[in-house]
C-alpha cells in the first residue's frame, strides 16, 4: 500500500470497529500531518479515497466527518485475474447485443446500462449552447471542417491536454463520432485481419466487438482489479505473441474500475515504445475521478523517444453530453492514417454538437460540472458499496473504484450471472454479466453493476432482489442453453 492507501485503510477499520462513529469529526489535515509526520497530500489524498468509499464526508469550512447511516461496505476485493494468455478469434457479440437489448429500457432499474444517469448531466446549458453557435455557424465550416473537426473544438481540447501535461497540439487531433469510432479507426491504423491485439482480463466488450469485425486475435492479459493490467505478464506477452497493438482503459476501466498508478503507466509506455507496439488509450472515464486530482495519461509518457505510439482516445459521452456523440483520438504518429480513415468511413462528426461543445468549453463551465457529477457518483457508489455487503451471499468480493460508476462483482463459486440476468429480467433489473467481458466468455460468477444513477428505494429493492436470486438460483448451466433463451427477437 502507498502511504495514503494505509492511512485511509487505518481510519476505515476504526469506523468499521466503531472507535469513529457516524458524525464524528476527525483530526484536521494539519492535526494528521503533526501527529504522523505525513505530507498534507498524504492527508488529503487519504480523505478523499474515504470519501470516494462513503466512509467520511467534508463539510465547507468544518472538517470531515464519518458519514452518517450504515458502516462501510467490508467486502474483500476480487482477486487478480489469471488468464491462459491463449490468442482466441473473439465471438461475443451475440451475446452483448441480447444483453444491451435488455438495459435499454426505462422501466429496468439499470444495473446494465453503460452509462449513467442523463439527470446528471447540464442539458439546458448544452441546448442553450447548441441554440447560440448554430445560429452563427458560417456555412463553409461544413466543408472546412470535415475530417479532422471544428478548429475551436479541438483547441479546447488541446488546452486540457495542457492541464493534463501532455503536450498534444491541436492539429493533432482528429474528432468523432463519440469514442467508440475514434478506438476503431485507430484499430484499423495500426493493426490488419489476422493480428493478435492484447487486452485486460476482463475486456471491455465494445473492444472484443471491434476485434470480433476486425477479424484481430484477443490475447487477454492478468489484470489487478486495483491497478490494471499486470507489466510482468504484459511482458511476456509482447516477447510471446508479438502483437500489432495493445488496446488497455488504464484509468477506471471498464468493467473492472481499476486504476494504474502513474509510474506504472510510464513503465507501461517505455515497455510497449522498446518492443515498438501502438498503445490505444480508451480514456473515457479519466474525468470522473474522486481524488483530488485527475490520473495522470499514458499519453502524458509518450515523449519523443517512444515515437508517438500512443493512441489517446476520450469523448464527453460519459461526462457532459452523451447525446451529442462526439468524442476524438489524439493518435500521435497514426494521425494522418486516422483522419484519413476518418474521411473514409463517416467523414465528419456533427457539426452543430461540435460548436455547441466548443461553446460550452469556453464559457467555462465543464469543471464546476465535473465536480458535482464527481460528488453525485461517490454518493452513489457508497450506497450501492453498503447495500451490497447488506444483501449479498457472503463471500462475495467487490471492486473499490476510485473514480468511474461501475462495480465489479465476483459470487462464491458456483453462480451464474447469465441466469442471474434472465431471472432479474423478470423482476426489471438488468446486470451485466461477467461472460460479455471475456473472449473465451469466462467469468461466470461475475457481473458488472452501474452505480451512475441517482440512488433511490427502488434501487436498494432491486440489490435485495438480486441477492435474493443469487441464493436460489442453481449452478451455472451450459451456456448454449443461455445463448438460446436470451437470443435477440
Amino acid at each position: 500500500m502507498k502511504l495514503y492507501e494505509a492511512l485511509a485503510q487505518e481510519i476505515q477499520d476504526m469506523v468499521a470497529q466503531q472507535v469513529l462513529r457516524p458524525g464524528e469529526r476527525l483530526p484536521s489535515v494539519r492535526q494528521q500531518r503533526a501527529r504522523r509526520g505525513a505530507s498534507p497530500s498524504t492527508v488529503f489524498q487519504a480523505y478523499s479515497l474515504l470519501e470516494a468509499r462513503g466512509v467520511i464526508e467534508s463539510r465547507p469550512r468544518s472538517g470531515y466527518y464519518v458519514a452518517p447511516g450504515r458502516a462501510p461496505t467490508a467486502s474483500p476485493e476480487p482477486e487478480p485475474t489469471r488468464p491462459d494468455g491463449a490468442p482466441r478469434s473473439v465471438d461475443v457479440s451475440e451475446l452483448v447485443f441480447g444483453v444491451l437489448e435488455a438495459a435499454r429500457s426505462r422501466r429496468a432499474v439499470p444495473f446494465g446500462s453503460a452509462f449513467p444517469s442523463p439527470e446528471l448531466f447540464p442539458l439546458p446549458k448544452l441546448a442553450r449552447a447548441l441554440a447560440s453557435s448554430t445560429r452563427r455557424l458560417d456555412p463553409w465550416a461544413t466543408v472546412a471542417d470535415l475530417g479532422a473537426g471544428n478548429g475551436e473544438l479541438r483547441r479546447q481540447i488541446a488546452l486540457r491536454y495542457q492541464l493534463d501535461g501532455a503536450p498534444v497540439a491541436a492539429e493533432d487531433i482528429v474528432v468523432t463520432n463519440g469514442a467508440l469510432e475514434a478506438l476503431n479507426l485507430c484499430l484499423q491504423a495500426v493493426a490488419r485481419p489476422g493480428d493478435t491485439v492484447l487486452v485486460e482480463s476482463p475486456s471491455f466488450y465494445a473492444a472484443l466487438q471491434a476485434l470480433e469485425r476486425l477479424e484481430l486475435k484477443a490475447v487477454e492479459v492478468a489484470t489487478h482489479p486495483r491497478e490494471g493490467m499486470e507489466l510482468g505478464a504484459l511482458a511476456e506477452a509482447l516477447e510471446r505473441h508479438r502483437p500489432a497493438a495493445c488496446w488497455l482503459m488504464t484509468s477506471f476501466q471498464n468493467p473492472l474500475g481499476s486504476l494504474m498508478p502513474a509510474e506504472k503507466k510510464q513503465a507501461l509506455v517505455a515497455l510497449l515504445a522498446a518492443h515498438g507496439v501502438p498503445l490505444i488509450e480508451d480514456d473515457v472515464y479519466g474525468e470522473l475521478y474522486f481524488g483530488a486530482r485527475r490520473p495522470a495519461l499514458a499519453k502524458r509518457y509518450d515523449a519523443p523517444g517512444a515515437q508517438g505510439l500512443v493512441l489517446h482516445c476520450s469523448s464527453f459521452s460519459k461526462c457532459l453530453a452523451p447525446g451529442f456523440r462526439v468524442g476524438w483520438a489524439a493518435p500521435g504518429r497514426y494521425a494522418q492514417a486516422v483522419e484519413r480513415l476518418k474521411l473514409s468511413t463517416s467523414l465528419a462528426a456533427p457539426m452543430p454538437s461540435q460548436l455547441a461543445l466548443a461553446e460550452y468549453l469556453g464559457q467555462g463551465g465543464y469543471d464546476r460540472h465535473l465536480r458535482q457529477l464527481r460528488g453525485a457518483l461517490v454518493g452513489q457508489q457508497a450506497q450501492m458499496l453498503a447495500a451490497l455487503a447488506e444483501h449479498f451471499p457472503a463471500g462475495t468480493r467487490v471492486t473499490h473504484p476510485e473514480g468511474g460508476y461501475f462495480l465489479w462483482v465476483v459470487l462464491p463459486e458456483g453462480a451464474d450471472t447469465l441466469a442471474l440476468h434472465a431471472a432479474a429480467l423478470a423482476h426489471g433489473i438488468s446486470i451485466a454479466p461477467g461472460p460479455m467481458f471475456s473472449a473465451k466468455r469466462e467469468f461466470r460468477n461475475c457481473l458488472r453493476l452501474n452505480y451512475g444513477h441517482p440512488w433511490t428505494a427502488a434501487h436498494e429493492t432491486a440489490i435485495a432482489t438480486l441477492g435474493q436470486l443469487i441464493r436460489e438460483l442453481p449452478v451455472a448451466a451450459p451456456l448454449a442453453a443461455y445463448a438460446v433463451r436470451c437470443a435477440p427477437r
